[in-house]
């Protein structure tokens, strides 16, 4: 099946086609459903973003809405390069070898997917911060507002990151070979100087990603819960914040659940020296690329006007955080209220308690609000 070494191009220097393997027609139509399914999931979420775009007035918000379109973008074309490739070669079952003699198409796909791979979970990570500054440090933020064109920028410096980490082994840093069942190409996963570099690189990488985004996300709603159990609750609406912050959480938790599994399955191979498990490599594989698929579902589903819908009954008219969210809102505050013990904000003298003379000032949450 192999060559000798000296007529064998890098790529197929593992794995060389044509494999001992049965193309069956519901693998062929997996493929083709799978990524119909997800082009177009990301082609209506793509439209839903940018009918909210247009009708914005809000400049966080346009900066976040323009973050999500370059999310959505990413995952659709992610889907559309990889996905017509692997479709192609089941229905063909075409011989990479003689397709691509010099490995510039197994290059390319190595490439897409290191790119279309990192891409979302560096942009999960961007947003994080642009919300956690919005959120944490409004007068900082106010400062320096992020402009439309700055965000815009952000994006293409995030794209131009991942594009420079799946060039690396195209100058030698890590290799890019032909896997089984030969329908796609990947980078090499061994304890080799330099695959490891690569390995751990691109681990590392979306693993910080997940992290920071954990990190800066819970520190964010946490703020938020602050701010909406506060007494300036109805003075300080922040509807479109919680939306954002509920999208944006989602979209950590999905890219967490589908990408962790191969992230941690490729660093602990290089680690321990041991021989790919190949079975493991295309499941987890296979986990990842459900993060393109689900990841329209939370701005098609996750928006207040999709929300009116499936609960019309909540009094959505007064535009608090406390009407979108009430119960939730309300345990949240009675728990911060009894690990605080003070003003939610921090903005009493050394933390004071609520007076129970004079005035009330309660922080209780009622949905809806009950009439003075």
């Amino acid at each position: 099946m192999n060559h000798s070494n000296e007529s064998t191009p890098l790529c197929f220097s593992i794995n060389s086609p044509p494999f001992n393997y049965t193309h069956t027609i519901a693998s062929a139509y997996f493929s083709s459903v799978f990524s119909a399914l997800g082009l177009t999931f990301n082609l209506i979420a793509f439209v839903v973003l940018l009918k909210s775009f247009l009708r914005t007035q809000s400049r966080s918000r346009s900066s976040f809405l323009i973050f999500l379109c370059g999310l959505v973008f990413t995952d659709f074309m992610g889907l559309l390069v990889t996905g017509s490739i692997v479709v192609s070669f089941h229905f063909t079952q075409f011989n990479w070898r003689l397709l691509d003699p010099h490995c510039h198409f197994c290059n390319f796909m190595g490439m897409s997917m290191v790119f279309y791979g990192l891409c979302p979970l560096l942009l999960g990570a961007t947003m994080a911060m642009e919300r956690f500054v919005g959120i944490n440090r409004p007068f900082a933020r106010s400062t320096s507002m992020m402009t439309k064109s700055r965000a815009v920028s952000i994006v293409l410096l995030v794209w131009a990151g991942a594009g420079c980490i799946s060039l690396l082994p195209l100058v030698g840093v890590g290799s890019y070979h032909m896997q089984i069942p030969g329908s796609w190409c990947f980078f090499k996963i061994s304890s080799e100087a330099s695959d490891m570099a690569f390995c751990l690189l691109f681990s590392l990488v979306g693993l910080l990603s997940i992290a920071v985004s954990f990190l800066l996300n819970t520190i964010s709603v946490v703020t938020l819960v602050k701010v909406c159990c506060s007494q300036d609750a109805r003075q300080r609406r922040r509807d479109y914040e919680v939306e954002m912050m509920v999208q944006l959480i989602w979209i950590m938790m999905i890219a967490s659940i589908c990408w962790c599994p191969l992230l941690v399955f490729i660093t602990k191979t290089v680690f321990s020296g041991s021989p790919l498990r190949i079975h493991y490599l295309l499941l987890f594989i296979r986990f990842a690329t459900w993060n393109q698929i689900l990841d329209p579902w939370v701005y098609i589903l996750f928006r207040r006007a999709v929300l009116k819908r499936l609960y019309p009954r909540w009094d959505w008219s007064q535009g608090s955080i406390r009407t979108l969210y009430p119960s939730f809102v309300g345990t949240v505050c009675r728990l911060t209220r009894a690990s605080v013990g003070s003003d939610p904000l921090g903005g009493g003298d050394g933390g004071v308690s609520v007076k129970e003379e004079g005035k009330p000032q309660s922080f209780n949450v009622k949905a809806p609000p009950s009439p003075p």
